[in-house]
């Protein structure tokens, strides 16, 4: 482990903490509002993309439940095993996100919930130009960002004894980077966290568009 890579503090950060987190924010109940609109708007046995897919729980599970084909995408090792563990009947895939390679319009849907904040900030314009590729005219993209300008590390995170890394733009800029990579915004809020929180974006992209 590079001690200096961020990326390397992000995958040991959850690859110590993966029982932990999911206790620590309620796994089994989570996301259940986004869950249930997303549902609404993916077409029945439709394929969705997670980036950030953590233990599969409760996302990849509660869309593979649902009747989607469901593919999972995490740097850590352990979130990826836990995650087949829980939810045999999705893929997942233990890789760096910003370097995976997938088809062009292969997915009705890419979601990511809590792990783009922790993308090196040089690095996300060019994931959600990935992810608008990878979507099919008229896809969703759901997403959690950041809302206020942050990059820093917490020595131990959730008293679990490993760093983690965060890099946040703000709201206004992350919804430029989005409107950049072809995709149009139908829904921006505030989702609270302790003293602060982030922003959750909701975009499609347009049936008639050349992504860039």
């Amino acid at each position: 482990m590079d001690a200096t890579d961020p990326k390397d503090i992000v995958r040991r950060g959850y690859d110590v903490v993966s029982l932990r987190y999911d206790e620590a924010y309620g796994a089994e109940t989570k996301y259940h509002s986004l869950l249930v609109d997303l549902c609404g708007r993916v077409p029945t046995g439709g394929t969705v993309l997670d980036v950030g897919c953590g233990s599969g729980v409760p996302v990849a599970r509660t869309l593979a439940a649902a009747g989607y084909r469901v593919t999972g995408i995490d740097i850590s090792e352990v979130q990826i095993r836990r995650a087949r563990e829980q939810v045999p009947q999705a893929e997942f895939i233990r890789a760096d996100a910003t370097t995976a390679s997938f088809d062009a319009a292969s997915f009705d849907a890419v979601v990511s919930f809590f792990a783009l904040i922790h993308v090196p900030l040089t690095e996300q314009p060019p994931l959600l130009r990935k992810i608008a590729e990878w979507l099919r005219p008229g896809g969703c993209f759901v997403a959690t960002m950041g809302h206020g300008e942050w990059t820093g590390t917490e020595e131990n995170w959730l008293g679990g004894g490993a760093p983690m890394w965060w890099s946040h733009a703000d709201a206004a800029t992350n919804r430029e980077w989005i409107t950049q990579a072809g995709l149009v915004v139908e829904h921006e809020e505030f989702i609270p966290e302790g003293d602060g929180g982030h922003a959750l974006f909701r975009a499609y992209r347009p049936w008639q568009s050349k992504v860039t």
